[in-house]
């Protein structure tokens, strides 16, 4: 089971990181400080505010807000 590939938002957490140079903890960070905001919402601010792709921002906020809901 360790050896299965990352699927979902998380399989994009390499290529943030290294794209962005900043560590997802740190991303998470931010999204949570606009905290109540809507999905898209967030993706939008990572986007403007950050440079952050669509699929990278979206993939951040997902990951986020499903581990916050668990």
């Amino acid at each position: 089971m360790a050896d299965e590939p990352i699927k979902g938002p998380a399989s994009y957490f390499p290529s943030i990181e290294k794209k962005y140079g900043r560590p997802i903890a740190e991303w998470q960070d931010i999204v949570r400080k606009h905290l109540p905001a809507k999905h898209m919402e967030l993706v939008a601010m990572l986007k403007n505010d950050h440079g952050m792709g669509h699929g990278h921002a979206n993939a951040v906020v997902a990951h986020t807000l499903a581990a916050d809901k668990g």
